[in-house]
């Protein structure tokens, strides 16, 4: 079937992670050009893919786990990308400086080129996932960029929760949101309150789709990760694309390695857009407050 000028197919890569950082690369690396073979034309990795979440404790040790960007990985992308003439973003653990770490993701265009990074703007504190104690908040803002088969936005996992995120990168023109994510279930609260945890996981993102008529694609990883002991954290997978609705497209399963492969149609956006128009009638006069911590 002959594939029409406004539409283009996602792919998002869902795998395990192992303790090798080598194996981790080489294997997303296949993945992504199994995806690029079998028509995929925008490709994300999951969250930090090259290693397990390592954010489970906090350990001088993982630093070591940090790379420079430009780097091995991204050049390696660049070379993919520019052979298969496809947009690949990457999700990587940044060595900007000594002592000056960032969760960033790559974002390379069909030519091999590194369009630019988005730097994880909200860093999370909770049990099991230390990241303030790795990750500088990101100082490059809300972004967006014009790739070749389409104007995308890429956050990454926590930032997710945060609609006024997905606002400011669809305000600069994105048609897909993307959300590299590790997420899953602590396995001793699953019984009690896994259900409702993933749900509101699901629903805030499809909400960023509605609200914004766009399209939101989320790789999130699969597993049972216990690099510290103790329970870890069971990955939930269910990487997937919601339309400009907010409609479920497609979903990954929550326990399997699989490229999930999406075709959306760009002309969707501005039909959305124009029918439900939240960007006309967003009353900006009034909204000052929102740059405050809280209203009191």
């Amino acid at each position: 079937m002959k594939r029409s000028a406004s539409t283009v197919t996602l792919g998002l890569v869902q795998t395990s992670c192992s303790a090798n950082p080598a194996e981790n690369l080489k294997k997303t690396l296949a993945q992504v050009e199994r995806c690029a073979k079998a028509g995929a034309q925008v490709i994300s990795t999951q969250e930090l893919f090259r290693s397990q979440y390592f954010c489970q404790n906090e350990d001088h040790a993982n630093f070591k786990l940090a790379e420079s960007i430009p780097g091995p990985s991204t050049d390696a992308f660049c070379k993919l990308a520019k052979k298969h003439k496809v947009v690949i973003i990457a999700s990587l653990f940044e060595k900007r400086a000594s002592g000056l770490y960032h969760n960033t993701a790559a974002i390379i265009d069909a030519d091999g080129s590194l369009l630019g990074i988005y730097r994880k703007m909200h860093i999370p504190d909770d049990p099991l996932y230390y990241e303030k104690f790795y990750f500088t908040p990101g100082d490059l803002g809300f972004k967006a960029w014009r790739t070749r088969y389409a104007k995308i936005g890429v956050l990454i996992c926590w930032d997710q929760w945060y609609p006024e995120g997905a606002r400011l990168t669809a305000m600069q023109g994105a048609e897909i949101l993307f959300y590299p994510t590790a997420i899953g279930w602590h396995p001793s609260e699953k019984k009690e309150y896994g259900v409702n945890q993933h749900g509101a996981w699901e629903t805030i993102q499809r909400s960023h789709a509605v609200a914004n008529g766009c399209y939101v694609a989320v790789a999130n990883r699969i597993g049972l990760e216990r690099p510290i002991g103790g329970d870890g954290i069971e990955f939930w997978g269910q990487s997937f694309v919601a339309g400009t609705s907010g409609q479920i497209l497609a979903k990954a399963s929550v326990d399997r390695e699989e490229n999930l492969l999406v075709p959306i149609d760009l002309a969707k956006v501005d039909v959305t857009r124009t029918h439900w128009p939240f960007l006309r009638d967003r009353r900006i006069d009034a909204y000052g407050n929102l740059t405050k911590r809280f209203s009191d």
